[in-house]
């Protein structure tokens, strides 16, 4: 007999619901949020479903993975896609989600989400403990920018040396004019200094990563691309293979116009935005880079300049972004680098 499972996942408890090939229920009911209490009970209910499906969210990474290791057949779903037919129903309940989640694991209509590797989610983790120190410290110099004006205080520029001591001094300079203006200085120059350390630290390291990193040296000889922007680009990618064709990576990171058709309507608008906005970020300012700031020419910068001069920065610095990124799946499938005279064939 086949049957197909939904769970629908909390921080607590995970509603399961399980229906055969009719779509008739055959058990319903809860077990803790975990991949052995999921194993469970479907072990005392003698119950191998042919698919077990549960929407992405906050756990759904660490449960698909712990899932895959005990055996069970589990695919994870977009959840926005799957609210699309889960919401038709007219009370919404987990155990109605999870009945909703069953059906669609029968029929097979919904859209699996890739689960990342763990090395990829590692990588992904120290580009984002460094970005986060980064703010941080962003903040922390402003909000006292901030307050010192009010007393008439303007701290001027300051550059990158010795860990931006420029700040600090100027703070403690400040600080002598006030005693509260003192204490404050005497906790955010201890802040400051441990934020911009860490910062450091977590940059040096990640400069490393990406020079021990073969992919990442092939992708950081494309014209604006650096550590972050390579190492950033693997993370999210994980599996280049997962592209039939390199071109659709724009579309994955919302490069690429949105389009709306309905009957003799047909209209391209703006790109899409969907995707991770951090790495498309990212892409822009390497195009930006490409444009403005790179000096030795190439193919690229050549064809990204001239269409600067057509159709003015902005659009130009999208649309090198994406081709960038068509470029740097490209270099990835094909285990090749960027040659300077000739731009590699997408």
């Amino acid at each position: 007999m086949e049957h197909y499972a939904g769970l629908d996942v909390s921080l607590k408890e995970i509603s399961i619901c399980v229906v055969d090939r009719d779509g008739n229920t055959v058990a319903r009911g809860t077990c803790p949020a975990d991949p052995e209490g999921i194993a469970g009970w479907f072990r005392n209910r003698s119950l191998e479903p042919n698919r077990i499906v549960h929407e992405s969210g906050m756990l759904s990474i660490w449960l698909q993975r712990g899932l895959e290791r005990i055996g069970l057949a589990a695919t994870c779903i977009d959840a926005r896609k799957a609210h699309k037919s889960l919401s038709a129903r007219l009370n919404k309940s987990d155990a109605g989600d999870a009945e909703g989640l069953a059906q669609l694991a029968r029929t097979g209509w919904f859209t699996p989400v890739h689960i990342r590797t763990e090395a990829s989610d590692r990588l992904r983790a120290l580009i984002g403990a460094r970005e986060r120190l980064f703010r941080l410290r962003k903040d922390l110099e402003g909000h006292i920018r901030g307050v010192l004006k009010t007393f008439g205080i303007r701290m001027t520029g300051i550059s990158q040396g010795r860990q931006r001591q420029a700040f600090r001094d100027q703070l403690a300079a400040a600080g002598e004019t006030d005693p509260v203006l003192r204490v404050i200085a005497d906790g955010f120059i201890t802040a400051h200094a441990t934020l911009c350390q860490a910062a450091a630290d977590l940059d040096a390291a990640l400069k490393r990563k990406a020079r021990d990193h073969s992919v990442a040296r092939r992708l950081m000889t494309i014209p604006g691309v650096g550590p972050v922007n390579a190492l950033s680009f693997i993370a999210l990618i994980d599996d280049p293979s997962r592209f039939g064709r390199t071109s659709d990576v724009g579309a994955f990171l919302g490069l690429t116009p949105k389009r709306h058709q309905s009957g003799e309507i047909d209209w391209s608008g703006r790109v899409s935005k969907c995707g991770d906005s951090a790495m498309r970020g990212l892409l822009f300012e390497a195009a930006a880079s490409v444009i403005r700031q790179v000096k030795r020419f190439s193919a690229l910068k050549s064809w990204a300049v001239r269409l600067a001069g057509r159709r003015g920065f902005r659009k130009a610095a999208v649309a090198t972004a994406r081709k960038i990124a068509v470029l740097m799946l490209t270099l990835w499938k094909n285990e090749t680098e960027y040659h300077w005279t000739k731009e590699a064939t997408a």
